[in-house]
């Protein structure tokens, strides 16, 4: 009799455990079910959040149906109840599982924000100052407080940070990207000047980033950068004035309304070319490395002078009177449809004009 009860007592154990296993089994097996989202689910997790609250804040949001299954799946694998803080994604036909991956790997959101070539860093830092889904930092600082936050005190910004899209995620800041930004152009405009070819009339890298910043904003058909490059290069070998109007224009700042006239041709700035002998004393925008290289590449030839045809190329001269000749075809008689640039296809605007 006695062994018989302990049959059955043994039996029912056995069958309580086999139940009890088949539905943890039955209910991990909903962490693979694929859930349906009409549109993404930003996901936040801030730094220091337990496993089981995230499985919790999972069941609220809708993302799981119950909560015990993912915090059963943390204790039997501890591995993947290690997530990382961050903001994630979850789009439709991801499982459970997928996201609890997607946060123990810091698979985070990523978000994006866009510097032009031959944008001012005023253009940069209005686009900052705009981009959601990071930190503001420096929206109230000044230029100069920015550069000495670069390690670079008492520099000036324009030019220094390389035109780029860049990645972010939602815990960093404006002063992150803006770093990110600094140590790039210094990495392509060290590797391009240890390249550069020899006889080049610059002194110092510093020197070759304002002619590249030159070169951007005074073309936007990427052929012709070796060969306005090539223009200024011979300009300065033969002791001649630059005479380029993207240097005017940022010299006049706020006062320039979209046309430069024969008074501010005559006015002196410190970066008006038509008055100044050499380069300007800074960059005038952020060039990108493909007007870095044609720099300190520029095209062979003997021309001396451009000047826009309206159709976002130019007409280059090798003398004076050849050049005043292209003036008057093409400036002083414009088409109907003149541009002084390309069609822009990422909205940057280069303004180009004689030289």
């Amino acid at each position: 009799m006695l062994k018989k009860l302990l049959i059955a007592c043994v039996s029912a154990v056995v069958l309580v455990a086999a139940g009890t296993g088949l539905w943890i089994w039955q209910g991990l097996q909903t962490l693979e079910t694929p859930v349906v989202l009409d549109e993404p689910v930003l996901f936040n997790v801030p730094g220091g959040t337990a496993f089981s609250q995230v499985a919790r804040k999972l069941e609220r949001q809708g993302l799981v149906d119950h909560s015990l299954w993912l915090r059963i799946h943390g204790r039997i694998y501890p591995e993947q109840a290690r997530i990382k803080a961050g903001e994630y994604e979850f789009t439709n036909g991801m499982t459970p599982s997928d996201m609890i991956s997607a946060m123990v790997s810091g698979d985070t959101k990523h978000w994006s924000v866009q510097f032009i070539e031959g944008w001012t860093f005023g253009d940069m830092r209005a686009a900052l100052a705009k981009t959601d889904r990071i930190e503001k930092v420096t929206t109230d600082w000044t230029d100069a407080e920015i550069m000495t936050a670069m390690g670079a005190e008492g520099e000036h910004p324009e030019g220094r940070f390389f035109p780029d899209t860049y990645l972010f995620i939602s815990s960093e800041s404006d002063l992150d990207l803006l770093k990110r930004a600094f140590e790039k152009m210094n990495t392509v405009l060290e590797e391009e000047w240890a390249a550069r070819e020899e006889g080049l009339p610059y002194d110092s890298s510093y020197e070759a980033l304002i002619m590249a910043s030159i070169v951007e904003r005074e073309t936007g058909a990427p052929h012709e950068r070796g060969q306005v490059a090539g223009v200024f290069v011979r300009r300065l070998q033969k002791g001649m004035r630059l005479q380029t109007d993207p240097t005017v224009i940022y010299g006049m700042g706020d006062k320039y309304k979209g046309r430069i006239g024969s008074r501010d041709l005559r006015a002196y700035t410190a970066y008006n070319t038509y008055r100044i002998d050499g380069l300007p004393p800074t960059p005038i925008a952020l060039p990108g490395r493909e007007a870095i290289h044609a720099s300190l590449h520029p095209d062979e030839g003997n021309a001396l002078y451009f000047v826009a045809r309206g159709d976002g190329t130019h007409k280059f001269s090798r003398t004076l009177a050849e050049h005043q000749k292209a003036v008057r075809e093409f400036q002083l008689n414009r088409r109907d449809d003149y541009r002084s640039s390309p069609a822009p296809e990422n909205g940057a605007s280069n303004s180009n004009g004689d030289s």
